[in-house]
């Protein structure tokens, strides 16, 4: 691997996983690659082969090392090196996969590359360096010139004399501005004003307009203490709270963006790096409602450090990945990829099959073909996220109309308090069943003004997806439900003044006028509580394919004999039984301390009909296909007959 033409950037670049399923799921022919095999032991040049001749002598092709091995080898001169060939066959085939496209056609089965809209992805490759490669920070100890006493904006300065664009970048940044374009919000897709800086409303701390100071704790700017701050001010950026790699530095709670006092800032300064779990998480993602894990039920402090049971690709012990969130949140010019069912805005596509492919199952066992096809009904994230919050608990439903009262507070089982005078009653939960619904990759989201539901439950946020829409999947869900403030007359909710307001004052009244009054909007002067619902995406805490759901625990018809055997004639050399039982085992968790102890033995781990079935579609149809087990014709037969 040492070759001197490629390792001179090796001071500019780091290096970068090969995903190698992707590459062979995508391209089918492993000879495009391995595209020759030794004639003989010791044969560095060997002879072209096709996957056919491989398939005919049922061989497997030889690893790259075995013809590419030293570089610049004078025995063998005409063959690179490990890390040569490496570059020149992944940059010969990008360049022609980009003049070329190969296109795989539509991505039929994934609601977050693609939402409602049938579109095509194709096989392009990156073909410049940093498509695939993250830059190198250089060491800062020398850039850094600053001196005595400084203030956070002097470090922004200093910042700004070598990078003016990336500061100009990030003033168009949702993380700068807390909104942005939102072309996944039904009825507002060409909006690009909705955020919670300004319209948009949850059932925690409920509203930013008038809580400026408290809320924008995490916000990567300083002094946001009032609408007031001004976004076009480039030496307000907080860049160390991005780039810090010292784990010092940190935000102040009620200081509008200000870190804590007395921080070397200096010293953070000249030690800054490329963001890490910890820059985005325990800043702000896995602490934010004001506490560990109180928001995100699929993040939390222990995604930190976690193992590879708890997170496959954050895992940092047990054969994870050790992911940072950039490796998958792919960035450019500071806007990073993902959505979010909770909020708006979307600054890129992001979702399992970029790396993982419409069919991530890779083989030839009987099952692999079956977890293939679940794929164009099933979210790679409902099998794979069988439980959330399964370190900390997480807050699952907050009554907001107990504020202020005289309830004496107490602890739950987890050691959580259950209520707070200034917040209200709560509910934790740890090691949670996910809830599951349809979801074709847009959002129905309450805007601050709607009326609400005075029928039922007012949906806050609600996944867009049905049965009969062949865009949808089922999806896991967190929902976050609640209790808050409404006006009584004009049937909308309102936007409490909070901080300084009613966690000082107690009184709704008071609070509800200053809030809408921030907010630009009436109040009649009566309020009431209404419930709320708000749904949250999971995607972390992906656990590995050995602890994915199994078979039974989401179709009862295959606990029982002869499970596959119902379809598949029997063979020696695969257990029918073994094979719907492999997966997730609650009873181990249990043991572990997880609190999983009534999902142990479940085996309708999906309501079917409340998804919109007749059953399990095992036994009376798929929602297309009507001619699976159990179905003759029009006709459906129960499986037991």
């Amino acid at each position: 691997m040492n070759s001197k033409v490629v390792n001179k950037y090796s001071d500019l670049y780091e290096p970068v996983r090969f995903m190698h399923s992707k590459h062979a799921n995508v391209l089918k022919d492993c000879t495009i690659c391995h595209h020759r095999t030794p004639r003989e032991e010791g044969d560095k040049y060997g002879e072209p082969v096709s996957m056919m001749q491989l398939k005919e002598k049922e061989q497997l092709p030889v690893s790259c090392s075995a013809c590419h091995d030293l570089p610049f080898d004078p025995k063998n001169l005409h063959t690179p090196g490990l890390k040569g060939a490496y570059h020149q066959l992944c940059m010969d085939c990008h360049r022609e996969a980009e003049q070329v496209p190969h296109v795989r056609g539509a991505i039929q089965y994934s609601a977050m590359v693609r939402g409602p809209i049938a579109r095509t992805l194709d096989t392009r490759a990156p073909t410049d360096c940093l498509a695939c490669h993250a830059k190198k920070v250089p060491n800062h100890n020398e850039l850094v010139k600053l001196e005595g006493s400084v203030r956070p904006t002097d470090v922004t300065k200093n910042c700004l004399s070598c990078h003016k664009d990336e500061g100009e970048a990030i003033l168009k940044t949702s993380h700068w501005n807390w909104h942005g374009p939102s072309p996944y919000t039904v009825g507002h897709e060409k909006r690009t004003d909705l955020g919670k800086k300004t319209n948009t409303i949850n059932n925690f701390c409920i509203s930013l307009s008038g809580n400026w100071a408290r809320c924008t704790s995490c916000h990567i700017g300083y002094g946001w203490e009032d609408d007031n701050f001004d976004f076009t001010d480039m030496t307000k950026i907080d860049c160390l709270v991005c780039h810090d790699t010292t784990g010092k530095y940190k935000k102040a709670p009620p200081a509008a963006g200000m870190p804590v006092k007395n921080l070397d800032l200096i010293t953070i300064a000249q030690n800054v790096g490329r963001p890490s779990r910890d820059t985005c998480g325990m800043n702000c993602h896995f602490v934010g409602g004001g506490g560990d894990a109180v928001k995100h039920g699929d993040m939390s402090s222990f995604l930190s450090k976690p193992d590879k049971n708890h997170d496959v690709h954050m895992g940092v012990s047990g054969g994870g990945l050790d992911f940072r969130c950039q490796d998958c949140h792919k960035t450019r010019n500071h806007m990073i990829s993902g959505r979010s069912v909770s909020v708006p805005v979307a600054e890129g596509d992001l979702s399992c099959e970029y790396c993982h492919t419409d069919k991530p199952h890779i083989g030839s066992e009987l099952i692999d073909h079956h977890l293939n096809k679940h794929t164009q009904h099933i979210s790679c994230q409902t099998c794979h996220i069988p439980i959330y919050s399964k370190k900390n608990p997480t807050k699952v439903y907050w009554d907001w109309s107990d504020a202020g009262k005289d309830i004496k507070p107490s602890k739950d089982k987890y050691g959580k308090d259950n209520f707070s005078k200034k917040k209200g009653s709560f509910t934790w939960k740890e090691a949670v069943k996910p809830e599951y619904a349809w979801y074709n990759g847009t959002v129905e989201r309450y805007i601050i003004g709607d009326r609400i539901n005075e029928n039922g439950v007012t949906e806050l946020t609600k996944p867009v997806g049905s049965l009969k829409d062949p865009s949808s999947r089922i999806y896991p869900f967190k929902v976050h439900r609640g209790k808050q403030i409404s006006d009584a007359v004009h049937k909308r909710l309102i936007t409490p003044k909070l901080w300084k307001g009613f966690w000082k004052h107690k009184d709704w009244d008071k609070a509800a006028a200053d809030g809408m009054k921030a907010s630009g909007m009436e109040y009649s002067g009566k309020y009431e509580f209404v419930e709320t619902a708000m749904y949250w995406g999971l995607t972390h805490e992906v656990v590995p394919k050995e602890q994915a759901l199994s078979c039974a625990e989401c179709h009862a018809s295959l606990t029982k004999a002869p499970y596959c055997g119902a379809c598949h004639q029997e063979r020696p050399d695969v257990d029918f039984e073994a094979l719907v039982h492999k997966g997730v085992d609650f009873k181990v968790l249990a043991e572990q301390g997880r609190d999983v102890g009534a999902l142990i033995g479940k085996t309708n781990y999906i309501d079917y009909k409340a998804l919109g079935y007749d059953g399990d579609p095992i036994e009376t149809g798929g929602r297309f296909d009507k001619l699976g087990l159990g179905i003759n014709k029009d006709k459906k037969i129960p499986l037991n007959k």
